[in-house]
Protein backbone atom coordinates (compact mmCIF):
# COMPACT_ATOMS: atom_id res chain seq x y z
CA UNK A 1 0.00 0.00 0.00
CA UNK A 2 2.75 2.21 0.57
CA UNK A 3 4.30 1.40 -2.84
CA UNK A 4 1.24 2.24 -4.08
CA UNK A 5 1.06 5.68 -2.14
CA UNK A 6 4.62 6.70 -3.08
CA UNK A 7 4.24 5.85 -7.14
CA UNK A 8 0.81 8.14 -7.12
CA UNK A 9 2.28 11.38 -5.62
CA UNK A 10 5.30 11.06 -7.53
CA UNK A 11 3.46 11.82 -10.59
CA UNK A 12 0.40 14.20 -8.83
CA UNK A 13 2.69 16.16 -6.44
CA UNK A 14 5.09 19.17 -7.61
CA UNK A 15 8.89 17.58 -7.85
CA UNK A 16 11.99 18.79 -6.65
CA UNK A 17 15.33 17.32 -8.00
CA UNK A 18 16.66 14.57 -5.85
CA UNK A 19 20.33 15.73 -6.57
CA UNK A 20 20.06 19.44 -5.51
CA UNK A 21 16.41 19.79 -4.65
CA UNK A 22 15.64 22.44 -8.01
CA UNK A 23 11.72 22.90 -8.13
CA UNK A 24 9.66 21.32 -11.16
CA UNK A 25 12.34 18.61 -12.24
CA UNK A 26 12.69 15.50 -10.14
CA UNK A 27 16.02 15.02 -11.80
CA UNK A 28 17.98 18.08 -13.57
CA UNK A 29 20.57 18.01 -15.82
CA UNK A 30 23.19 18.77 -14.14
CA UNK A 31 22.74 15.83 -11.33
CA UNK A 32 21.60 13.51 -13.74
CA UNK A 33 25.25 14.15 -15.55
CA UNK A 34 26.91 13.39 -12.24
CA UNK A 35 25.13 10.20 -11.99
CA UNK A 36 26.11 9.40 -16.29
CA UNK A 37 30.19 10.00 -15.94
CA UNK A 38 32.46 7.47 -16.77
CA UNK A 39 32.21 4.06 -14.90
CA UNK A 40 35.09 2.88 -13.28
CA UNK A 41 37.01 -0.14 -11.49
CA UNK A 42 36.90 0.34 -7.84
CA UNK A 43 38.36 -1.15 -4.72
CA UNK A 44 38.17 -1.05 -1.24
CA UNK A 45 40.85 -0.74 1.61
CA UNK A 46 41.43 -3.24 3.02
CA UNK A 47 39.34 -5.70 -0.07
CA UNK A 48 37.51 -8.85 1.33
CA UNK A 49 39.33 -11.83 -0.02
CA UNK A 50 36.08 -12.86 -1.95
CA UNK A 51 35.31 -9.79 -3.72
CA UNK A 52 34.65 -10.00 -7.33
CA UNK A 53 35.96 -7.31 -9.89
CA UNK A 54 33.36 -4.40 -9.13
CA UNK A 55 32.71 -1.90 -11.47
CA UNK A 56 31.17 1.49 -10.14
CA UNK A 57 28.83 4.72 -11.90
CA UNK A 58 29.90 7.69 -9.96
CA UNK A 59 31.57 8.23 -6.22
CA UNK A 60 28.97 8.30 -3.44
CA UNK A 61 29.28 12.33 -2.66
CA UNK A 62 27.23 15.20 -3.63
CA UNK A 63 24.16 14.43 -5.90
CA UNK A 64 25.17 10.76 -6.39
CA UNK A 65 24.79 10.68 -2.57
CA UNK A 66 21.78 12.52 -2.44
CA UNK A 67 19.59 10.54 -5.21
CA UNK A 68 20.33 7.51 -3.73
CA UNK A 69 18.98 8.82 -0.17
CA UNK A 70 16.36 9.99 -2.26
CA UNK A 71 14.98 6.64 -3.87
CA UNK A 72 16.34 4.48 -1.18
CA UNK A 73 15.39 6.21 2.03
CA UNK A 74 12.39 8.87 0.90
CA UNK A 75 10.76 6.68 -1.72
CA UNK A 76 11.53 8.74 -4.78
CA UNK A 77 10.81 5.76 -7.14
CA UNK A 78 10.58 7.70 -9.85
CA UNK A 79 14.67 7.97 -9.45
CA UNK A 80 14.73 4.61 -9.99
CA UNK A 81 15.10 4.78 -13.96
CA UNK A 82 18.07 6.97 -13.61
CA UNK A 83 19.51 5.05 -11.24
CA UNK A 84 19.21 1.88 -12.89
CA UNK A 85 20.54 3.85 -16.73
CA UNK A 86 23.82 4.38 -14.02
CA UNK A 87 23.52 0.94 -13.11
CA UNK A 88 23.71 -0.23 -16.88
CA UNK A 89 26.55 1.83 -17.57
CA UNK A 90 28.80 -0.01 -14.91
CA UNK A 91 27.43 -3.59 -16.03
CA UNK A 92 28.73 -3.00 -19.61
CA UNK A 93 31.98 -1.44 -18.21
CA UNK A 94 32.84 -4.89 -16.44
CA UNK A 95 31.19 -6.75 -18.91
CA UNK A 96 31.23 -5.47 -22.43
CA UNK A 97 28.63 -4.90 -24.66
CA UNK A 98 28.32 -8.20 -26.18
CA UNK A 99 26.99 -11.10 -24.11
CA UNK A 100 28.55 -14.07 -26.07
CA UNK A 101 28.79 -15.90 -23.14
CA UNK A 102 24.41 -16.05 -22.64
CA UNK A 103 22.57 -13.43 -20.99
CA UNK A 104 23.63 -11.48 -18.19
CA UNK A 105 21.98 -12.23 -15.06
CA UNK A 106 21.45 -9.02 -12.69
CA UNK A 107 21.42 -10.72 -9.39
CA UNK A 108 20.91 -7.82 -6.75
CA UNK A 109 21.81 -8.05 -3.26
CA UNK A 110 18.92 -9.12 -0.68
CA UNK A 111 17.51 -6.64 1.21
CA UNK A 112 16.14 -7.89 4.70
CA UNK A 113 12.49 -8.12 5.23
CA UNK A 114 12.17 -5.29 8.12
CA UNK A 115 14.11 -2.85 5.23
CA UNK A 116 12.11 -3.58 2.84
CA UNK A 117 8.47 -2.79 5.14
CA UNK A 118 9.84 -0.06 6.79
CA UNK A 119 10.54 1.21 3.51
CA UNK A 120 7.63 -0.10 1.49
CA UNK A 121 9.75 -0.99 -1.57
CA UNK A 122 13.32 -3.13 -2.31
CA UNK A 123 15.51 -0.56 -3.85
CA UNK A 124 18.04 -2.58 -5.02
CA UNK A 125 15.78 -4.45 -6.87
CA UNK A 126 13.78 -1.46 -8.29
CA UNK A 127 17.19 -0.15 -9.56
CA UNK A 128 18.43 -3.81 -11.07
CA UNK A 129 15.01 -4.32 -12.84
CA UNK A 130 15.71 -0.72 -14.17
CA UNK A 131 19.21 -1.55 -15.40
CA UNK A 132 17.82 -4.64 -17.33
CA UNK A 133 15.92 -3.06 -18.82
CA UNK A 134 18.23 -0.47 -20.02
CA UNK A 135 20.43 -3.16 -21.06
CA UNK A 136 17.45 -4.60 -23.19
CA UNK A 137 17.30 -1.53 -24.89
CA UNK A 138 20.79 -1.46 -26.08
CA UNK A 139 20.20 -4.93 -27.88
CA UNK A 140 22.06 -6.88 -24.88
CA UNK A 141 19.93 -9.99 -23.16
CA UNK A 142 19.84 -9.39 -19.42
CA UNK A 143 17.23 -10.26 -16.72
CA UNK A 144 17.07 -9.73 -13.06
CA UNK A 145 17.66 -13.03 -11.59
CA UNK A 146 16.39 -12.97 -7.50
CA UNK A 147 18.23 -15.93 -6.58
CA UNK A 148 19.80 -14.74 -3.33
CA UNK A 149 18.10 -14.60 0.62
CA UNK A 150 19.52 -14.31 3.88
CA UNK A 151 20.02 -17.58 5.81
CA UNK A 152 20.30 -15.92 8.89
CA UNK A 153 19.83 -12.43 10.90
CA UNK A 154 22.25 -10.05 10.81
CA UNK A 155 23.27 -7.26 12.66
CA UNK A 156 22.57 -3.40 11.27
CA UNK A 157 25.64 -2.55 9.32
CA UNK A 158 25.90 1.01 9.83
CA UNK A 159 28.76 2.30 12.56
CA UNK A 160 30.31 -1.14 11.70
CA UNK A 161 34.06 -1.01 10.41
CA UNK A 162 35.52 -3.35 7.33
CA UNK A 163 36.53 -6.31 9.19
CA UNK A 164 32.82 -5.95 11.73
CA UNK A 165 30.78 -5.46 8.58
CA UNK A 166 33.17 -9.04 7.28
CA UNK A 167 32.24 -10.71 10.42
CA UNK A 168 29.15 -9.90 10.55
CA UNK A 169 28.02 -11.17 6.91
CA UNK A 170 30.10 -14.49 7.17
CA UNK A 171 28.03 -17.26 5.84
CA UNK A 172 24.77 -15.20 6.19
CA UNK A 173 23.82 -15.63 1.99
CA UNK A 174 22.71 -18.22 0.31
CA UNK A 175 21.44 -19.31 -3.36
CA UNK A 176 17.91 -20.47 -3.18
CA UNK A 177 17.78 -24.23 -4.38
CA UNK A 178 15.09 -23.46 -6.66
CA UNK A 179 17.48 -20.49 -7.58
CA UNK A 180 20.74 -22.64 -8.56
CA UNK A 181 19.01 -23.59 -12.16
CA UNK A 182 18.57 -19.92 -13.02
CA UNK A 183 22.55 -19.44 -12.69
CA UNK A 184 22.98 -21.63 -15.61
CA UNK A 185 23.77 -20.13 -19.32
CA UNK A 186 24.83 -17.02 -18.48
CA UNK A 187 27.21 -14.41 -17.19
CA UNK A 188 26.33 -13.85 -13.00
CA UNK A 189 26.89 -9.72 -12.59
CA UNK A 190 26.08 -9.45 -8.74
CA UNK A 191 24.65 -5.60 -8.41
CA UNK A 192 23.94 -3.27 -5.17
CA UNK A 193 22.85 0.62 -5.16
CA UNK A 194 26.55 1.27 -3.28
CA UNK A 195 29.82 -0.31 -2.45
CA UNK A 196 31.43 0.86 0.65
CA UNK A 197 33.56 -2.30 2.72
CA UNK A 198 33.00 -4.39 -0.11
CA UNK A 199 31.85 -6.99 2.72
CA UNK A 200 28.33 -7.78 0.72
CA UNK A 201 29.37 -8.21 -2.53
CA UNK A 202 32.43 -10.88 -0.93
CA UNK A 203 29.56 -12.60 0.98
CA UNK A 204 27.63 -13.08 -2.32
CA UNK A 205 29.88 -13.57 -4.65
CA UNK A 206 31.11 -16.82 -2.31
CA UNK A 207 27.36 -18.02 -1.68
CA UNK A 208 27.07 -17.70 -5.74
CA UNK A 209 30.11 -20.07 -6.36
CA UNK A 210 29.47 -22.74 -3.59
CA UNK A 211 26.10 -23.00 -5.47
CA UNK A 212 27.50 -22.95 -8.88
CA UNK A 213 31.55 -23.43 -9.14
CA UNK A 214 33.47 -21.97 -11.57
CA UNK A 215 35.55 -25.04 -11.52
CA UNK A 216 31.80 -26.45 -12.87
CA UNK A 217 32.42 -24.46 -16.15
CA UNK A 218 30.66 -21.25 -15.10
CA UNK A 219 32.56 -17.99 -15.41
CA UNK A 220 33.39 -16.22 -12.10
CA UNK A 221 31.00 -13.63 -11.17
CA UNK A 222 31.54 -10.07 -11.45
CA UNK A 223 30.11 -6.99 -9.49
CA UNK A 224 28.57 -3.28 -10.92
CA UNK A 225 26.97 -0.78 -8.48
CA UNK A 226 25.62 2.68 -9.04
CA UNK A 227 28.22 4.26 -6.62
CA UNK A 228 31.42 3.85 -4.79
CA UNK A 229 33.01 5.59 -1.78
CA UNK A 230 35.61 7.96 -3.19
CA UNK A 231 38.21 6.40 -1.61
CA UNK A 232 37.76 3.18 -3.97
CA UNK A 233 37.91 5.09 -6.52
CA UNK A 234 41.22 7.09 -5.51
CA UNK A 235 42.47 3.76 -4.68
CA UNK A 236 41.73 2.66 -8.25
CA UNK A 237 43.65 5.50 -9.77
CA UNK A 238 46.87 4.90 -8.03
Amino acid sequence: MRAWWQEITGLVLPAACGGCGRPRTQLCAECAAELAAEPSRVRPAPEPAELPVVHAAAPYENAVRAVLLAHKERGALGLAGALGGALAGAVRAGTGRLDAGGPLLLVPMPSARAATAARGHDPTRRIAFAAAAELRRAGVRARVTAVLRQRRAVADQAGLGARARQENLAGALEVAVRGRALLSGGRVVLVDDLLTTGATLAEAARAVRAAWPTDGGAAAPVAAVVAASPSAFEINRN
